[in-house]
Formats: C-alpha cells, structure tokens, sequence
C-alpha cells in the first residue's frame, strides 16, 4: 500500500509538466510492472500470501483502483489539444483543428437541401446560433488567413437574407427576435471590417445587409411603453414579445457603434446614444455595470429579470470600444469601456479556483444551461479580443484573460481522434463529456481570440496574418469605409480591475427565465505565469473526469 501511494503522490506531482508527461509514464510502468511481477506464482510475495488468500480479492481491488487513479491523472495533460499561447502558428494550427469539428456538425448545404435551410444548423439548434457561427468563421478567415471554409460562409450568409435582403427569412419568423437578426449583421459587419471576399455584384454586399437589418430595427424602437427599447420578439404572434431585453437592445446598439464607426455617419452615433441612455435608465445595467437579461412592458419595465449572461456585457463592451476608438478616446466612452470590463471580470472570470478561466456563471455550475447558453462564451472571448484592438488600453487585462481561458478552453478539448472535440467546463483539467456545436464555438473563439492581443515581437519573422500580407498588430483593427480616417491614438490611459475577491458578484443566476435561457432563441507575464501555475494546478480536476474511461480501461485488464 506505501507503493501505491508513492507512486500516486509521483504521478500527482509530476504530470502537470509538460516535459515530463512521457517520462512518468514510463516510470509510473514500470513500477507497476515491478509491482505486478511481485504477485506471480512461485515469487516470494505470492507464497508469502498464500496464507491470507482470502484478502487477494482486497489486493486486486486495490490495485485496480489505484491503476484507475494513476490513468485519470495522466489522461487530461496527456491528451489535450496542442496549443502554444504565444506562438501564432500554434495558435493558427489550434484554431485550425477546432474549426474543422466545428464544420463537421454543418450538414444543410448537402445536395438536395432546401433552398430555406442552407446556412442553419441542425434542430435543435435555433437560426440565430448559425449566424453566430459564420460570424466567428469571418474572423477565423481574417485572424488565420486559411480561406478554406470562405465559400461555405458566403454561401450561408447569402443564403439566409431573406427576399429583402434584410436578413428576415420568413422561414424563421416563428422564432423571430432582434437579436437574432442581429447576429446575423454582425456577420456581414465584420466581413466588411476585415476585408472579407465581396459577394458577387448581383448579390447584397456586406455592408448593405449590416445596414439594412439597421433599418428594420430602428423603426421598431417602441416608446408607448418603457419609454423607448426594442422587444426581444418581433411578432407579436411569438412568445417573448412583451419582453424587452439586454441583448437585443445592446446587439441594436452594437450595430449603430460600428456603423458609426465604419461609415462615419452621425445618424448611427445619435441611436448608439439613445439605445445606451434607454438601458441606463431602464435598469438594464446598474452603477457597477452589472448587466441583466431583460425587463418586462406589461409592468412598464418597473422590475428586472437580474439574471447574468456573459454575452450580454461583451456585445455592450464591443460598441462601447468602437465608440471610445471612433471618438479618439473621448472620456465617457472610456469610462463605460472600463466599467464593463471590470463587469465581465468580476461575474465570469472570478470562479472559485479558477482565476481568470471565462465561466458561464447563471448556469454551468448548476449545469442547467440550454443549447444557445453553451454558446455564450464564445461570443464573450469574441468581443473582448476586438476591444483589445479598439481600445488598447485594455489589452492587458484582456490578454491575461483570454490567454488563461484558452489554456483552460484547450484541456477541455481532450476527446476525439485529434483532441479537438471540446467539453463546456474549463476548469475541470479534461473533457467533461458534454460536446456540442456551442461548446465547439466557444472553445475555438477562446483560442482565436488570442492572436489581436498577442504582443507584436510574437509574429516577427511569421507567415502573414492576414489578406494584408503584414504580420503587425495593426492587421487586427478593423476597417472603416475609405473616407473615414480614424488617428491611431497613443495609448495614454490604465485600466485597473477591480480588487479581486474571488467570487463572482453575487449569486448564479436562474437559469429559466430571460431571453436566451428559455429555448426561444490589468494582466502582466508575471500574472500570467502565475495564472498558468493555477490552472495546471487544477489540471488534477480532471482525475474526476478521466474516472470513466480509465475504469474502462482497467475493465478489459
């Protein structure tokens, strides 16, 4: 038995080193084949037991279950993704194997699709999930330059524009909400931003879909109750239409920042403007930036649904970073820049044990969240990585953010032939055997994520990062119509988060009511180091996930 644990107490110790997986391994086998040889008939421990035969059951039991105890320690570090968050190509090659199973749960441009389906995933996955997952392919394209999936994107977002180009398929008007038109024209923004490949000329292009969903939202902006914000449904025929909500009013505002942005037009300021005061009043977020899902019209928006979701601030965090870039760093941008951010860290990346890892905290603890919330963290790591570029006073804090959760995203990523079929949970050191198209999304935005806020010495003498052919952080800002010219701004302010406490604010939240919850739709190296040590400390997490399949494995001995 002093064995056993010697040799667990080894394993612990050692398998969180990288260069030293291999080798304890080896040792851990042959001791235990020195150990095992010990019980053979005729050896000298073997007659000593014959004595007490009636405990060799006891003994077997033991060593089979310290042999399933010395696998589910190694399993997790030995078998992950492969991912170097300071190396671009590792980095590419990561975001590379993600996207491909990714793309593999995409079916509905086989032959013989109808023409409605094309471009959406398959039930039960909602409509607005695939415009989700196109945008974060557009990036995938701009951050990595592989072009490999780029007609299978243009086909989808062309695809689902609807007969007035609009992006309001009557197919889909069942389920219809503005925010999920929204995350439609986030696709076609970022595809104008970066540079994405023009649609054929016959066919709407980029920047008129992103336009014209603006145009359909805005004439929608009710004031007979609320005093003003968008409803969560379109149609009143669907259930969820007298819900005003955070993410279909921030996804509005969003898209008027960037437009703003992008075109330069006033028009889109003034909308950002009102879109943002409405929520402030409203309740929406309150003095510490704390966002909440939605309020209700039919009691005039007097009470709140307080439920947190992490998408919520991040998609306010992107408009509030495009407006703080178009305005060349105006105070009151940067100040609700900053107030979101201390938001997000404080409600997602404050897990107990695991500092800086992004959590969906309303529901993963409970493990309670739907199809549409195990996608929610992608969205998060999509948008703080784009407030890095627009707002780099950021960037800091967010890269120690995203590098901590993609080395978390990428244990996760332990199950399948290439290790690239990723779990929900980060903090778990393994694959918690619960894959899905959401829980592939976030973990691929997770590691995408990190090449805008990868320090600029990190691609000198790398392949071109992008269409640019350059291989600058300056790849990474996005693009603006060609008579916009925005000053790159020397980078004067701090951002300081909040004193960590090591909770997330408040409790979870109910996971069964709200928008999405129903079905209906600064950092240092020396942080970072220190980040990286916790998080292989909580690698040993994964001994509870790797039970299983080394219990298997130890079946068949």
């Amino acid at each position: 038995m002093r064995l056993c644990l010697r040799l667990l107490s080894y394993a612990t110790e050692k398998h969180n080193s990288i260069t030293g997986r291999l080798s304890t391994v080896h040792t851990v086998s042959n001791l235990l084949l020195h150990y095992l040889s010990s019980w053979e008939p005729g050896s000298t421990t073997y007659q000593a037991s014959l004595s007490y035969q009636r405990s060799a059951s006891r003994h077997l039991a033991i060593m089979r279950t310290f042999i399933v105890a010395i696998i589910a320690i190694l399993l997790p570090s030995t078998f992950a993704l492969s991912l170097d968050v300071g190396s671009p190509s590792s980095i590419r090659n990561a975001s590379a194997a993600l996207a491909f199973n990714l793309m593999s749960y995409y079916q509905t441009n086989q032959t013989g699709t109808p023409p409605e389906n094309v471009g959406t995933l398959p039930q039960p996955l909602y409509w607005w999930q695939a415009g989700a997952m196109w945008g974060g392919l557009v990036d995938y394209w701009a951050y990595t330059n592989d072009s490999s999936y780029n007609p299978t994107i243009t086909q989808a977002l062309q695809a689902q524009v609807g007969p007035s180009d609009n992006y309001m398929p009557p197919a889909y008007f069942a389920s219809l909400g503005n925010d999920d038109q929204a995350f439609w024209a986030f696709a076609a923004l970022s595809a104008a931003e970066s540079g994405y490949l023009s649609p054929p000329a016959d066919q709407p292009q980029w920047l008129a879909l992103a336009e014209a969903v603006f145009n359909t939202q805005w004439p929608r902006w009710e004031t007979a109750t609320c005093g003003g914000g968008l409803k969560w449904q379109i149609f009143e025929s669907n259930a969820g239409y007298f819900y005003k909500n955070t993410v279909s009013n921030g996804a509005f505002f969003q898209i008027a920042a960037r437009l703003a942005r992008y075109t330069g037009n006033q028009t889109y300021v003034e909308w950002a403007d009102r879109a943002w005061d409405w929520m402030n009043a409203t309740g929406l977020f309150d003095g510490a930036y704390n966002v909440f899902d939605g309020t209700d019209e039919k009691i005039n928006c007097t009470e709140l649904d307080h439920t947190k979701w992490s998408y919520n601030p991040s998609i306010l965090l992107h408009g509030t970073a495009a407006l703080y870039n178009y305005t060349n760093g105006s105070a009151i941008w940067e100040e609700r820049t900053s107030g979101l951010l201390r938001s997000v860290i404080r409600n997602f990346y404050t897990l107990e044990n695991a500092t800086n890892v992004l959590f969906e905290q309303a529901c993963e603890p409970l493990n309670k969240c739907n199809n549409d919330q195990y996608s929610f963290k992608a969205y998060a790591s999509r948008f703080l990585g784009k407030t890095a570029v627009l707002a780099p006073y950021t960037l800091p804090a967010i890269r120690t953010l995203l590098t901590t959760s993609a080395q978390a995203a990428a244990q996760a990523c332990s199950s399948g032939a290439d290790n690239a079929t990723c779990g929900q949970k980060w903090y778990v050191g393994g694959f918690d055997g619960n894959p899905g198209v959401g829980q592939q999304m976030s973990a691929l935005e997770a590691v995408l994520a990190l090449l805008p806020v990868l320090p600029r010495e990190s691609f000198l003498g790398t392949a071109s990062t992008n269409n640019t052919g350059s291989t600058s952080a300056q790849d990474f800002v996005p693009r603006t119509a060609p008579s916009v010219t925005i000053a790159v701004r020397d980078v004067t302010s701090t951002f300081v988060a909040d004193e960590p406490t090591g909770t997330s604010d408040g409790p979870p939240g109910q996971s069964g009511g709200g928008s999405n919850s129903g079905g209906g739709n600064g950092g240092s190296d020396g942080g970072d180091r220190e980040n990286t040590a916790e998080l292989q400390k909580r690698a040993s997490l994964g001994f509870a996930v790797a039970l299983p399949i080394a219990a298997a494995v130890v079946a068949d001995m």
